[in-house]
């Protein structure tokens, strides 16, 4: 069955919920209800500085997401792109879907003239890494974080 990219759209809700919830599961986490309110809410929106999503679908069903974001930086000019979450259904791993989603959003941040995609994934995401590492280049960078 082909699979199609495309924008997130309202009706995709609930599927959009099952995908997100999946993906949160996958690395052990979890957010309350409205959490997940306020996202949809805010990739609905068509604000430029928000985050947006694209979905996979197959046979009318979704089977992967991405929630990417625009932002400045302070080494340059240009915009660039963060692409926070991806995720596909296990029945759609190495089919293709995440390498389309993420080319993509490639393409969406090329015609908006960002200088360049970046993500983060789990140092023992081996299936993810993978694909990352045929499709872009890995960073000397390591994440920090401090919970407020």
């Amino acid at each position: 069955m082909p699979v199609t990219i495309r924008p997130l759209a309202a009706a995709d809700r609930s599927g959009w919920a099952d995908l997100w919830t999946a993906y949160l599961t996958f690395y052990d986490s979890a957010v309350e209800d409205s959490v997940y309110d306020s996202n949809f809410a805010r990739l609905m929106r068509n604000d430029p500085r928000d985050f947006s999503g694209l979905v996979a679908e197959q046979d009318g069903k979704l089977v992967g997401l991405t929630h990417y974001l625009f932002h400045r930086h302070g080494w340059r000019i240009e915009e660039v792109c963060f692409l926070q979450d991806l995720y596909t259904v296990q029945d759609a791993r190495g089919q293709g879907v995440g390498r389309r989603l993420i080319e993509a959003v490639n393409d969406i941040a090329r015609r908006r003239g960002a200088h360049n995609v970046y993500w983060n994934t789990a140092t023992d995401n081996a299936a993810a890494r993978a694909l990352y590492d045929r499709i872009a280049t890995l960073t000397p960078f390591l994440k920090y974080q401090k919970v407020l």
